[in-house]
């Protein structure tokens, strides 16, 4: 209390001081126009500056939470074109089905859903890479399942335990996907063939494939780990000939490997179902 009072005392002058300049600004603004307007001005701009700079910080640290929210919507729709499409497949196959007397009915559920997820650790420069997701067994996450980041494919869901899967990315020599030309019947092998994490390979593509330059490569759909249509990547040109019959693309991936942040792991509610049908086949070839 003694110290407060010695600076008090200390300083006196510039208290008055200060007090009597607040004092002459109030009496000046009240009683003459123009001054008062000068004021006002003055506040008005401080006042917004620190309203501009408090909602650019406030801002910064929402951004979180409004890229989720971006995401989930962005995946929400998605999921609703891909049951839309599957809908309308479905609808074709009725509608060329002559040999049956009474139509089948649609199933109404929806096929296709998500589940949201970070990627918490990641690896691009080994010839086999995987990445790690904070969603596991207590989420809904199976072995085999597709991931898709907001450009495409990323991988397959390879180990899941409670609260943490591993998947296996694109960028795995060991590792191939059934892709095809966008539009066409063309199907191929795509796989990684190491160092450009950018650069993945179209095989076994057909000789007599007609294609362009920038041509759209999606899943086929012909696995229950990805439905049709999921963008791949693009075509660049091609690379070489395997033999007479068929010739590889060089395909620019969709997905940056190197900022990989969110993804959605795709459930299919029919791949328990195709799974046990493609078990009971390979049985019964044996």
């Amino acid at each position: 209390m003694r110290n407060l009072l010695n600076f008090i005392i200390r300083y006196s002058t510039w208290f008055v001081f200060t007090f009597y300049v607040l004092l002459s600004c109030i009496l000046l603004s009240q009683h003459d126009e123009y001054h008062a307007s000068v004021v006002l001005s003055s506040a008005n701009s401080l006042t917004g500056g620190v309203y501009r700079a408090a909602s650019g910080v406030t801002g910064y640290f929402n951004l979180r939470d409004i890229n989720r929210s971006l995401q989930e919507s962005n995946a929400s729709l998605e999921n609703e074109i891909l049951n839309l499409r599957n809908e309308i497949a479905d609808y074709k196959s009725i509608v060329n089905d002559k040999d049956s007397t009474t139509a089948p009915e649609v199933a109404e559920i929806a096929r296709f859903d998500y589940i949201l997820a970070s990627v918490i650790n990641n690896s691009t420069r080994h010839p086999r890479n995987y990445f790690t997701i904070n969603r596991g067994t207590l989420d809904g996450i199976k072995r085999g399942m597709g991931v898709v980041d907001h450009n495409g494919i990323v991988g397959i869901v390879n180990v899941a335990g409670p609260h943490t899967a591993r998947v296996i990315s694109i960028l795995n020599e060991t590792q191939h996907f059934s892709v095809k030309l966008k539009d066409t019947p063309y199907v191929g092998s795509l796989s990684w063939h190491g160092g450009d994490p950018t650069i993945a390979y179209m095989e076994e593509v057909p000789r007599h494939a007609k294609y362009r330059i920038g041509d759209t490569i999606v899943t086929s759909g012909y696995s229950t780990t990805f439905p049709y249509g999921i963008n791949v990547g693009t075509v660049m040109n091609r690379v070489k000939m395997t033999d007479d019959n068929f010739y590889i693309l060089k395909i620019r991936l969709s997905s940056d490997f190197n900022t990989l942040s969110t993804v959605r792991v795709l459930k299919d509610s029919y791949k328990a179902e195709l799974d046990s049908l493609a078990t009971f086949d390979i049985k019964a070839d044996e």
